[in-house]
């Protein structure tokens, strides 16, 4: 589809959850998405790991691979499939495998059809009619395990015969990688390698032939050294008294002689070749330096012997001069040679490569391979479109619209599962790496949220953030332990670790006030009570420590004055409380007995009304956007969490309803019931006796 007919294509929207969402239904729809107003698209990045959608297809689906799925992602990987189905629609349902009729008859769609048909026929199934991605995978992994792959290198195992898999091995220690190229490199470094030696024989034919090699190693093993003995004699001869200088004197000699000494010692090493003289030739065979002892007899055999004849144990300048010369043109044509690898191999292993056949055979591997190598490709897009025909209509409905968290019968991607913790079961499980970090962006999200970590046999571990939208809070607390399924029904162990605090309902609003009053009046009494054993307990420490004295005689006379106050005071509270009552009573009997439930409700809203107002502001607010962006998401529309949704995504335990309850119970503590029941009896009868008082006026109010 044009991009002209992209931007006019009629576009259907539902309402849900309070948001706008982009309905997909037609291939046209599909055809048309990349014409789509991204600001209408419900998210706009989602992370590739971390969902509940197999990882492969998302990343395929994210091209530059930074680990996120963008609109212009999945804009490319829907045109993809688009144009290699018959029906692209048939992406909205998904299945488990590609029919071979749903592929295009089109270039692209029958390219993929052949190379389908060869896997089936691959599997020895070719009589299938559908193909799976495991079945391409699978494929593509016994042709990766294949001595050929497709992937124009060449391995040893694919030679047919040794001489070619040697071959193969000195290219790949040589150059790395055998590939067409780099076997044209190779066969050029021969030539010219074979070249330089043959350049080479009229150098060493001026010398000494093929010694000239080892004549020349030798002479630049000493080189440095002779040139030094030769400065040192010239300086001895200009000037006699620096020749004390230029040797070591007795204490340096006596210093070393406090230590091992070895022939390769860098400090003998570090010494002159022989004892300086002014104007003497540098011995080779005798009284030399320890060090170099091997190095110069090397010299005088290698070289000396064929260059300047037998005669000669000792090396005068002019004789080193000599010898330098008569190495002059071997010296040039080694500088020449090659730096190329292929060098390491030899002149033999060279003559003989490029005399043999393995150039030929090479060809004939690597035209085997280009056979392979569009089949092998085809392959990996039969791969794709069969992940694509399984996955990315799921991912459309979790990215451009959240059309399967709004639905009853499909969880969200990013729903890893339900957590059963006290009495209700948490469908909007979240997958989360740090929850502290997480928390920051829960917080903004005004939901109740337990952050759980689960655990199974075997050290696998799962971190969750687990959103309670139904019931209270008043038994959730860090340490609090429940069983959390994932969506392939695992069964974890799951424990609360950290909280972040937001009313999860109107009735817990209610009953807050209420709960606050009794919680503060229980550890009012707790700590009376506490502070009271205390004193018993220190009057019971100080008597054990303490001998026992008689206590003094105490005055029988009674002090009023002591106690006037005290009586005053619990006068004053008993007065206060009974005009409190009196006052509530005198309200109540003011009003005619049907107001009396209304002003009893009115109490109660005075009292519960801004808790429950602020609650119910706070729900109001709810939103999935901050639970999402806390896991890297990037949600585009202000996706809300109303009462409904709420109550769907928590479910409370109730008894099923045909199911029978035995009310009667072994353990009931049937005392505290009559007590109960009396209470609410009398409070019944004065009521009832002050509606009748006051209707037929039994009483003078």
């Amino acid at each position: 589809m044009s991009t002209t007919a992209a931007a006019a294509h009629s576009w259907k929207f539902v309402r849900s959850g309070g948001l706008d969402q982009v309905s997909l239904e037609t291939g046209d729809d599909l055809r048309a998405l990349g014409g789509l107003d991204q600001k209408l698209w419900v998210a706009l990045s989602c992370p590739v790991k971390g969902l509940q959608v197999d990882e492969r297809t998302l990343a395929i689906i994210d091209a530059d691979g930074d680990g996120h799925v963008r609109p212009p992602d999945i804009i490319a990987a829907v045109s993809w499939a688009c144009a290699r189905l018959r029906d692209p629609a048939m992406l909205l349902e998904g299945a488990e495998i590609l029919p071979l009729a749903a592929i295009g008859d089109n270039p692209e769609g029958r390219a993929v059809s052949d190379a389908a048909s060869w896997i089936l026929s691959a599997l020895g199934k070719p009589a299938a009619v559908a193909v799976s991605a495991t079945d391409a995978a699978e494929v593509s992994k016994s042709v990766a395990k294949g001595p050929l792959k497709g992937d124009g290198v060449l391995r040893p195992e694919a030679a047919p015969d040794e001489q070619t898999r040697a071959l193969i091995g000195d290219i790949a220690s040589c150059l790395k990688e055998v590939t067409e190229s780099s076997v044209a490199s190779f066969y050029s470094d021969l030539e010219a390698f074979k070249a330089w030696h043959a350049a080479g024989g009229a150098a060493t034919a001026a010398g000494i032939g093929p010694a000239a090699a080892e004549a020349f190693q030798a002479v630049a093993a000493v080189r440095a050294k002779v040139v030094d003995y030769f400065t040192r004699t010239q300086l001895a001869s200009f000037d006699p008294s620096a020749v004390p200088g230029l040797n070591r004197d007795e204490e340096a000699y006596r210093a070393l002689s406090g230590a091992d000494l070895a022939a390769d010692s860098p400090v003998l090493e570090a010494l002159p070749l022989a004892r300086i003289e002014a104007g003497r030739p540098l011995p080779l065979l005798e009284r030399v330096n320890p060090a170099w002892a091997g190095a110069l007899a090397r010299l005088h055999d290698a070289a000396v012997v064929p260059l300047l004849g037998t005669g000669i144990t000792a090396l005068t300048p002019a004789n080193w001069a000599s010898l330098g010369e008569k190495l002059r043109p071997y010296e040039a044509w080694i500088g020449t040679r090659p730096t190329s690898p292929v060098a390491s191999l030899g002149l033999e292993r060279t003559e003989a490569i490029l005399a043999g056949t393995g150039r030929e055979a090479l060809a004939d591997l690597f035209a085997e391979d280009k056979l392979l190598a569009p089949r092998v490709a085809a392959a990996a897009d039969v791969e794709r479109l069969a992940l694509f025909y399984r996955d990315l209509g799921t991912i459309l409905r979790n990215f451009v619209n959240f059309f399967d968290f709004y639905s009853r019968s499909r969880p969200a991607v990013f729903q890893a599962g339900t957590l059963f913790l006290d009495s209700r079961s948490c469908r909007l499980c979240i997958q989360v790496d740090d929850f502290a970090a997480h928390a920051v962006f829960a917080a903004m999200s005004r939901v109740y949220v337990a952050y759980v970590e689960c655990r199974r046999k075997g050290g696998q571990t799962m971190r969750i953030a687990a959103a309670f939208t139904q019931g209270d809070s008043d038994y959730l607390f860090v340490g609090r332990n429940g069983v959390f399924y994932d969506r392939a029904g695992r069964d974890w162990d799951a424990m609360i670790v950290k909280i972040s605090d937001a009313p999860i309902s109107i009735r817990q609003s209610f009953f807050t006030p209420y709960k606050k009053v009794s919680s503060f009046v229980g550890d009012q009494i707790a700590k009376f009570a506490a502070s009271k054993d205390k004193v018993v307990q220190d009057s019971f420490e100080t008597a054990a420590v303490l001998p026992v004295v008689p206590p003094p005689p105490q005055s029988q006379s009674f002090d009023i004055a002591k106690f006037a106050g005290i009586f005053a005071a619990i006068g004053l509270a008993i007065g206060a409380i009974g005009g409190a009552l009196a006052s509530v009573f005198s309200g109540l009997l003011h009003l005619t007995p049907w107001m009396w439930p209304v002003a009893v409700a009115a109490a109660l809203l005075i009292i519960s009304g801004p808790s429950m107002l602020l609650a119910a502001l706070k729900l109001r607010q709810r939103n999935l956007g901050p639970l999402l962006e806390g896991t890297g998401w990037a949600v585009n529309g202000r996706v809300k969490i109303n009462m409904p949704l709420g109550a769907a995504l928590t479910d409370r335990g109730v008894l099923p309803p045909d199911s029978t309850r035995l009310t009667v119970d072994p353990y009931e503590d049937e005392a505290a019931n009559r007590r109960r029941m009396i209470a609410y009896a009398v409070v019944l009868a004065v009521i009832a006796w002050l509606a009748v008082a006051r209707i037929f006026r039994l009483w003078p109010f």
